[in-house]
Parts: structure tokens; C-alpha cells; sequence
């Protein structure tokens, strides 16, 4: 195929197409989005709110008397001081979301200030090793001089090793 691709049985789908054909219709009934506009919200909100922001639902507003569609709000969640940046720049966020849809989806956009990115973790050291997988591990890194190198080989040693012995 052009892209690169093998080309794909008849009936086969990819994981994530089967994944997104499940979510979807959740998202849709729950929250107004979809799993389009959550895997694009990058691009969308731009280097200056990508990090900062998820887009939560939209409210779709109930059509006219003539039953006509009316756009919605969305609803971003946005994290504390970056929320009053965010409020300047909603019309030019509203014009690239209502671009992302190929229509004008979104009229107003209401922010709400709460954390967005997972606190990094800093995983828990392993309890050193004992017995035969230190004395393993000693072996293996004989011949490193270089004492950082050697400090790294035996975090990862000893994680690797202590995985095995659990």
C-alpha cells in the first residue's frame, strides 16, 4: 500500500478501531465527545494549553422551534493560574475546535479549574538482592570501571532480579 501499510484482510480491524467503536458511543451519551476529539485535543488546544487542559464534555444546546442545530458549550478542565491565559485565548481555541468538527460545534467554552496532568510517581526502590541473584548480579557487572555506569547497572539489575525472584 502507499502508506506504508500491509494490506488488511476483509474483517479485519485494528485494536483501536473496535476500541473507539466501543468508547464512542459512551463518550457521546455521557460527556457530548469523542475519542476524535480527546486523541486531537493536542493539536487542538496548541503548545501553551496542551498540558494544562482535557476537554470534558459538551452540553449541546436543544435545537430551535424549527428543530434546527444549535451549537453547545464545552466544558475544559484547566489547571489552576493557566485557567486565566485559557479564557483569553477562547475564541481563537473555540475557532480551532469548531475547525477540528468541520462545523461550528462549540459557541462558548466554560473553564474549570481542577488538575489535569498525573502527578509523576517516583517508583519505590527495590529492596537489594540477596543470595545468589547479588552474587549473580556482581558478576555481571564486573569489568565496568565507570562508577555511574556501574550505579545504573545495578538499579537495573537489581529491579530486573528482584522482578524474577517474586
Amino acid at each position: 500500500m502507499a502508506n506504508g501499510q500491509a494490506p488488511r484482510a476483509r474483517g479485519e480491524k485494528q485494536i483501536s478501531e473496535l476500541a473507539n467503536g466501543l468508547i464512542d458511543p459512551v463518550l457521546a451519551k455521557r460527556a457530548g465527545i469523542n475519542t476524535a476529539l480527546l486523541g486531537s485535543w493536542d493539536e487542538i488546544a496548541g503548545e501553551d494549553f496542551a498540558d494544562c487542559t482535557r476537554p470534558e464534555k459538551i452540553a449541546w444546546a436543544r435545537g430551535g422551534d424549527d428543530g434546527s442545530f444549535r451549537p453547545g458549550v464545552l466544558t475544559i478542565a484547566c489547571e489552576g493560574a493557566r485557567a486565566l491565559f485559557l479564557t483569553h485565548a477562547q475564541g481563537e481555541l473555540i475557532q480551532r475546535i469548531n475547525s477540528f468538527f468541520g462545523f461550528s460545534a462549540v459557541h462558548q467554552i466554560r473553564i474549570v479549574q481542577k488538575p489535569v496532568s498525573q502527578a509523576f510517581k517516583r517508583p519505590r526502590t527495590p529492596p537489594p538482592l540477596k543470595g545468589e541473584a547479588a552474587r549473580r548480579l556482581e558478576g555481571m557487572m564486573e569489568g565496568i570501571d565507570n562508577e555511574k555506569l556501574r550505579e545504573a547497572v545495578k538499579r537495573l539489575g537489581t529491579a530486573v532480579l528482584g522482578k524474577k525472584g517474586r
